[in-house]
């Protein structure tokens, strides 16, 4: 039964609309002022909201911001006045799913609230296939400090926070970042990311920012940058230590002020978007050396998540090993190959310079070469380094 709270502080209004609609079959909760109403919209799960503009305590607008806060992707249907229509258009630019003139008429009502319900089975429906389909690689381990990380995901994620992820190259600082995305509710917008690293420094501004045409003489048109690309969404800034100072001082202006400017224009431009970092140097250490800005520093670690790398966590390398033996098999299309407990004792004892990402390759080469279970001799002769 789609549930629908009303917050009106006139009970006539709120008696009949509650009358009207339990006929119709919902589940009606009231609130008699906006305070109230973001009280109870933060306590209960509700399908639908309709909501007075002028009210004591919180009025509609102050409702509706903070609701947005609380859940984006509940339908709020804005209740007004026939003097307050120019302030429920406002409502409705603000997220508002609509708004009803008072006194509501009967039809107008029920298309509304039908229409924001359809929307909101989309919305719902939208997400449960997008974590059906999403190919977001598990996050493998049982040690404490990958307990730690995944634990500080599932309280981070929920937040816009922004997030400073560190580790030496190879120890999954994407796959963490994916994590944070997906359990955000920002996981039906994109995750855009830039590899600062491989991007040349007099690129880097047009890669994030965009840039008008013919700003300089390879801009033959307009291009959006990646920060307009990410919006609603994450945007992951990988190898963030390798970025110039310039750029950093532009990405610092659209962290503290939500806006951009392009390269070659004057106009401004509103983002709204999460940014996750990533970097493998000590940036405290390029702080000292006057290649990183300590404002920026500060700017992207409010919440900062240390991979470690994976000679500090070889209690998890027998299950990674069998992650990656299932996984590539079934990639090749071929049954998982088995492997011998003296050899999984030699992948635990091996250096593994290159992380995940080497254990990875590893595996696919000791499937390719070896035969029908994988034994010490295939580590001695395909992962052991010859002198």
């Amino acid at each position: 039964m789609t549930s629908i709270l009303i917050i009106d502080d006139e009970k006539a209004i709120r008696k009949t609309l509650t009358e009207i609609l339990t006929f119709e079959g919902y589940k009606i909760d009231e609130a008699v002022d906006g305070e109230e109403g973001l009280k109870r919209f933060s306590e209960k799960n509700y399908d639908l909201v309709l909501c007075d503009i002028k009210m004591p305590k919180l009025d509609g607008i102050e409702f509706l911001e903070k609701a947005r806060m609380v859940n984006p992707d509940i339908p709020i249907i804005i209740i007004s006045g026939h003097g307050n229509i120019d302030t429920a258009v406002e409502a409705v630019k603000k997220g508002a799913f609509d708004y009803i003139s008072k006194p509501p008429d009967l039809n107008r009502l029920l298309i509304t609230l039908r229409n924001a319900t359809e929307k909101q089975e989309l919305v719902t429906q939208t997400k449960v296939l997008k974590r059906k389909v999403s190919r977001v690689a598990e996050m493998i381990g049982i040690s404490s400090p990958i307990g730690k990380i995944k634990d500080t995901i599932e309280k981070v994620a929920p937040t816009d926070a922004r997030v400073l992820i560190t580790g030496e190259n190879g120890v999954g600082k994407e796959l963490v970042a994916r994590w944070i995305h997906e359990k955000s509710n920002r996981n039906s917008g994109p995750m855009v990311e830039v590899n600062c690293a491989a991007i040349p420094g007099e690129l880097i501004e047009s890669e994030l920012f965009g840039h008008e045409k013919g700003s300089f003489t390879s801009a033959i048109k307009q291009r959006i940058g990646k920060f307009e690309q990410a919006n609603g969404g994450t945007l992951f800034l990988d190898e963030i230590g390798d970025m110039s100072l310039n750029a950093q001082a532009k990405v610092l202006r659209a962290l503290q002020e939500g806006k951009i400017t392009r390269v070659g224009a004057d106009k401004d431009i509103n983002v709204d978007v999460r940014v996750v970092a990533a970097t493998n140097k000590d940036l405290l250490h390029e702080v000292d050396l006057k290649n990183f800005r300590l404002d920026l520093y500060h700017r992207l670690g409010v919440i900062i998540i240390h991979v470690p790398s994976l000679n500090e966590r070889k209690e998890d390398i027998p299950l990674l090993v069998t992650y990656f033996l299932e996984l590539i098999a079934a990639e090749y299309g071929q049954t998982k190959k088995g492997l011998e407990p003296a050899a999984m004792e030699a992948m635990k004892n091996y250096d593994w310079t290159g992380n995940i990402r080497e254990l990875r390759n590893v595996v696919e080469r000791l499937i390719i070469l070896s035969g029908k279970s994988i034994t010490v001799d295939d580590i001695n002769n395909y992962v052991v380094p010859k002198n």
